[in-house]
């Protein structure tokens, strides 16, 4: 997780800015580390995890992760978390759940990714919820903070 906050501060400083980290590694290797990319490119998808996942499954020349573990600094959105299945990840480690940040991070009508995972066809997905959980949400604006609708994301 210290290295998906690492990958995550390359944005800045800025919680505007989605500073989200992902990183994915398969016995004790490193496969991707990738951050937030979706200003950048431009591409909607371009979550640290899609990313992430992407880049794995480039580096090990395979379309499943089996065995291997997502690190995110905040809990998968809907999107990422549905790749995660589709990509057979076996565990997904997270730092900030959404009760930690502002609701801007999380879609106005949220899907709870966990229970989503619950529900899902495959239940051999393991989720961990909280490591680093206050360095993670350091990272991003706090439940409370009082912030202008037009800066608000996914609002």
């Amino acid at each position: 997780m210290r290295m998906a906050i690492a990958v995550a501060k390359t944005k800045g400083s800025d919680p505007a800015d989605s500073p989200l980290g992902s990183v994915i590694v398969l016995d004790g290797r490193v496969l991707s580390a990738e951050p937030n990319q979706t200003e950048q490119l431009p591409d909607a998808t371009a979550h640290a995890e899609m990313m992430a996942i992407r880049r794995a499954c480039e580096a090990s020349g395979e379309m499943e992760l089996r065995g291997a573990t997502l690190y995110s600094t905040l809990q998968p959105c809907g999107m990422c978390t549905m790749a995660t299945i589709w990509s057979k990840v076996g565990r997904v480690v997270y730092g900030a759940g959404r009760e930690d940040v502002h609701r801007m991070y999380f879609e106005a009508r949220h899907v709870d990714t966990l229970a989503f995972i619950a529900d899902a066809y495959r239940d051999d997905v393991v989720i961990e919820g909280g490591c680093l959980r206050d360095e993670c949400a350091a990272l991003y604006y706090p439940p409370d903070v009082d912030l202008p609708e037009a800066e608000q994301a996914n609002l």
